[in-house]
């Protein structure tokens, strides 16, 4: 199984930039991050910082996302937001730089909370067109766009497979683009009330990236009652050949006593 550590939610314990160091030392070989800057467009020699801490940890980066706003105050991205359009698409540049540098090919792009100021059908014209020009942007590096549903955001209108997949047809209707892709999080879907073993029957092989918590609680695999291992092992069956993203909260101290337990190799 090959998984890779979200450094944006485990070992939070330590600062962000000695995570990947940390996640190499606990046996894994691969990271991923949500956007690790307050900024959309970071100066050069934060995103120089950022990505030696990658490089000299020996690990591979296989996902970043796109600036989401401010996520500990209740943002969840800026795709969808009129308002924020522009520095969404003034983000897509440096996410794609990045990606060029440290060999990533997965940018997970949060839709954006519902807001006041913009009609659900205005959000949604402009989350397509923003979406279309992320998927041209990472295009050009081999890259694929993620859209994922989300639970524990009232305002996030995303919430099940079916509403992310609605917009990715959008998104190709509109545009033509065949690079964006869902991101299966199996926690957010099951606290949503996803059928997702239904989900993973009727689009595995389509998957752009599978993330993991178990339920109650998004702990670690084990520690809830989702069945995470059938239904990773389904995926695979099913096509789904990419990483399992472990998005969970969990002490560093015990972040990944279960895979030591289960002999899993990463």
């Amino acid at each position: 199984m090959t998984y890779t550590v979200n450094c944006s939610i485990l070992l939070t314990e330590l600062p962000l930039l000695e995570r990947p160091a940390a996640a190499k030392a606990a046996g894994f070989d691969a990271v991923e991050f949500w956007w690790p800057f307050d900024t959309s467009v970071p100066t050069d020699a934060q995103t120089a910082e950022f990505e030696r801490a990658i490089t000299d940890a020996g690990v591979q980066l296989t996902g970043l996302n796109f600036n989401a706003g401010n996520m500990p105050g209740g943002d969840r991205g800026l795709v969808s937001w009129p308002a924020r359009s522009t520095e969404f698409q003034d983000n897509i540049d440096v996410v794609a730089g990045i990606g060029e540098r440290l060999g990533c090919k997965a940018f997970n792009a949060l839709y954006g909370n519902r807001t006041d100021d913009a009609s659900p059908e205005e959000q949604d014209a402009v989350g397509a067109e923003n979406l279309a020009a992320a998927a041209a942007g990472v295009a050009r590096i081999g890259g694929t766009v993620l859209l994922e549903p989300v639970s524990g955001a009232p305002k996030y209108p995303l919430l099940t497979a079916a509403d992310a997949l609605k917009v990715i047809a959008r998104v190709k209707e509109e545009s033509g683009a065949e690079n964006v892709k869902l991101l299966a999080d199996f926690y957010h879907l099951a606290v949503n009330g996803d059928d997702v073993a239904a989900v993973i029957e009727n689009h595995a092989k389509d998957f752009g990236h599978i993330q993991i918590a178990d339920n109650p609680g998004r702990g670690a695999p084990g520690t809830g009652e989702l069945p995470l291992g059938q239904w990773i092992a389904r995926s695979r069956e099913l096509g789904y050949d990419g990483y399992i993203g472990l998005e969970y909260k969990e002490p560093a101290a015990t972040a990944f006593a279960w895979a030591i337990r289960q002999r899993v190799s990463n």
